[in-house]
């Protein structure tokens, strides 16, 4: 592989510094430990205090990768512009009433950040589109902008904006925003009359805001000494962040906290949780300083979320054996577990994802065997179904602002239908097209398909496979595909429109995407298989998908180029451990690689709400000798890999920045042959990569211009077919 990526110098080689150590009797040896900083804490908070001799060795892997992949500039120019191109770059979400007013976001023509903008309820239109979805206008027409995006971030490294609330009266806007990558995020509050921000400034936030009623002071949660959601605090307005108060702390340290209203913004709702146990706590927005009511105290493996009508609260849950959910009533005075009366039954293979409460609807959002549906319920208990007829689509719901109403905002597109927002009349079953995705550079629907195939796994499992190529490819096996997986946290991948991905299949790609076990797709049972000591079925329906589209001739093996990021990229990692012939690259996107080192240590951010989806191998022998069976870092061995393509964040607080580093530098010393293996840290920004929706472009461009050169597609003449 390396005479398709014309190496001139030899790759950096990160220097062994021995360091053994012994779990349950076991000898573990990791010579790279050393490029995990000590001070890990302060690179999230500051860059500049990484270790000289970890940044130079960073540094150095950089270089080498831009050297390797140098001539593919051009190319990567020309995939940027060919993306860029499909974005209408002054686009606008559609606006969501609320009172006298209808909040949204837009863009400017070459801005990297959204504008948070409003208008009077009464002028709810689109900037740019036209009559046939929203009306027409322009942003003059009674738009107020009450955050520019562009303008907070401008001359920063990095910037993104993470919250913009508005108070109940309209007055005063409440922003959060992150300057460095590590998701440590500071909040801000606008005064929407004057347009200037107040005094306030909250540090160390995971950038949540819930206004109080009276618009007086809000709540937020804190971030601890490990980085990690633990304080729901209340700030009033006018006074120092040291006087604020706390209104709840979290003491297991495996229990990440969540707070957001519920739909009727009655209630301000806690939520402690892992990957399969959480606990609401409710507190009525009109008395911030009344007593927290405990929904339902924490049971081992009960899930649940509430709504509320009133006094009425609507339980979504997996009590009673709901694997797949099922959603229960009670009352506010009597909200315990004891109480809970089934109303909408559970149903073994139909995955209830979300509920949506108001006036008088209840609206459900579920998937069967990897198809989405929404369910509308009135107060008679009287149901329908909205559906599409694709073989794959995508369809979500927006819960937007308001609640006494009996309109609800769906968005749907499918792997060749760019996205439509839809407002639908729960009541008279009207559905009004509010927006369409448009492509500025074109795009003929019919000139592609989609379909959803199924691969057998080696347990006789079905997996599913969304799948897209243009319809002119011959299917005999000799077009290249991308295959991009997930599977882990119960994570559904849906079968989206996807711009970017049109420069690959317009290049005779086959993009498929894998529904492997540890997702939802098929249901809750799917998540089970493919977590704990079952994790190993998420890679052996990775690399039985690759197969299978081999198989059926949509591609080779040796053709296939995976990706996967996150927990997606241990799957990257593990399957080129497993079945390196079947890839002619892997991009491995944060990858989660070096778990079990990040499973043994607790004080890392993630590790202990972690142990509930891969386990604890300090505490279990099991878990340990599980987690080690397929650590990807730890499996890597003496035989030939595919091009590798590492990519991290350095304050990525998430997969920490030298798992990426650690497994490359022993995949360079172990391996036999093949590759290149080459790796690319930002050093400006954590586990979303760029911010700027423009600057994240770069980041596509690079991964694209990789697989093309890992299947001998990059080359002069591999253009786009029109």
């Amino acid at each position: 592989m390396d005479d398709l990526f014309h190496l001139e110098s030899k790759p950096p080689v990160a220097e062994v510094r021995p360091h053994t150590f012994t779990v349950h009797g076991r000898a573990i040896s990791d010579n790279y430990s050393w490029l995990k900083a000590e001070n890990w804490r302060d690179v999230l908070k500051d860059p500049a205090a990484l270790p000289a001799d970890i940044r130079a060795y960073l540094d150095a892997e950089n270089a080498y990768t831009e050297a390797a992949l140098g001539d593919l500039v051009s190319l990567r120019k020309t995939l940027v512009a060919e993306m860029r191109g499909r974005i209408r770059e002054d686009d606008s979400g559609v606006p969501e009433p609320d009172g006298a007013f209808a909040y949204y976001t837009r863009h400017r023509e070459g801005g990297q950040h959204p504008l948070v903008c409003r208008r009077p309820r009464t002028v709810v239109v689109i900037p740019g589109q036209g009559a046939e979805t929203a009306g027409t206008g322009g942003p003059e027409e009674g738009e107020e902008i009450l955050l520019d995006g562009d303008e907070e971030g401008k001359g920063l490294p990095f910037f993104e904006l993470a919250a913009a609330v508005h108070a109940d009266d309209h007055t005063r806007l409440a922003w959060s925003a992150d300057s460095k990558g590590s998701e440590l995020h500071t909040i801000r509050v606008r005064d929407l009359g004057t347009g200037q921000d107040l005094p306030d400034s909250i540090e160390a936030t995971t950038g949540e805001v819930v206004w109080s009623a009276d618009g007086l002071s809000f709540h937020y949660v804190a971030v601890d000494e490990n980085h990690r959601p633990a304080r729901v605090m209340h700030h009033v307005l006018g006074t120092e962040q040291a006087a604020d108060t706390l209104l709840y702390e979290e003491r297991d340290s495996g229990f990440f906290v969540h707070i957001e209203t519920t739909q009727s913004r009655d209630y301000l709702a806690i939520t402690a949780s892992d990957h399969e146990t959480s606990e609401v706590h409710l507190l009525d927005r009109k008395s911030p300083d009344a007593t927290l009511l405990c929904v339902q105290p924490r049971e081992p493996l009960l899930i649940y979320s509430v709504e509320n009508w009133g006094n009425h609260l609507f339980i979504l849950t997996n009590a009673d054996g709901a694997e797949d959910f099922k959603i229960v009533t009670t009352r506010i005075g009597a909200s315990g577990r004891a109480h809970w009366n089934d109303l909408i039954p559970h149903r073994r293979g139909v995955m209830i994802r979300h509920q949506h409460v108001i006036a008088q609807h209840l609206v459900r959002l579920e998937i069967e065997n990897a198809r989405p549906r929404i369910v509308v319920r009135d107060t008679q208990g009287n149901e329908h179904v909205v559906a599409f007829a694709e073989e794959a689509y995508s369809l979500g719901l927006q819960p937007g602002h308001e609640f006494e109403t009996a309109v609800i905002r769906f968005t749907y597109s499918s792997m060749t239908t760019p996205a439509e927002t839809y407002d639908y009349d729960c009541t008279t079953r009207a559905r009004q097209l509010r927006k369409r995705q448009t492509i500025p550079s074109g795009h003929d629907a019919a000139a592609y398909v989609t379909r959803r195939i199924f691969a057998t796994a080696p347990d006789g499992e079905s997996v599913p496979i969304s799948l897209l190529h243009r319809r002119d490819l011959v299917l005999d096996g000799s077009a290249p595909l991308l295959l991009y997986g997930y599977g882990s946290y119960g994570t559904m991948m849906p079968a989206a429109f996807r711009t970017n991905q049109l420069s690959l299949v317009d290049r005779g790609f086959v993009y498929a995407i894998a529904h492997v076990r540890g997702g939802t797709e098929k249901g809750w049972h799917w998540y089970m298989d493919g977590k704990r000591g079952k994790k190993p079925n998420t890679f052996t329906d990775f690399v039985a998908c690759g197969r299978a589209l081999a198989e059926a001739g949509y591609t080779t093996p040796g053709r296939i180029v995976a990706h996967g990021g996150s927990a997606g990229g241990m799957l990257m990692g593990a399957v080129a451990n497993l079945a390196p012939e079947l890839f002619a690259g892997i991009v491995a996107d944060v990858p989660f690689v070096d778990v079990l080192n990040t499973m043994l240590d607790g004080d890392l951010p993630l590790t202990p709400p972690e142990w509930p989806e891969w386990g604890n191998p300090g505490a279990s022998e099991e878990d340990f000798e599980t987690i080690l069976s397929y650590s990807p870092y730890d499996n890597v061995s003496a035989q030939n890999y595919p091009a590798i393509l590492a990519l991290g964040g350095l304050t990525d607080p998430r997969v920490t920045y030298w798992e990426p580093a650690k497994w490359v530098a022993r995949l360079r010393a172990t391996m036999t042959g093949g590759g290149p293996v080459l790796m690319r840290i930002n050093m400006e920004a954590g586990h979303g990569g760029a911010a700027g929706r423009f600057d994240r472009l770069e980041e596509v461009a690079l991964i694209y211009a990789f697989a093309l050169r890992a299947v001998g597609r990059a080359g002069a003449g591999e253009g786009p077919q029109s």
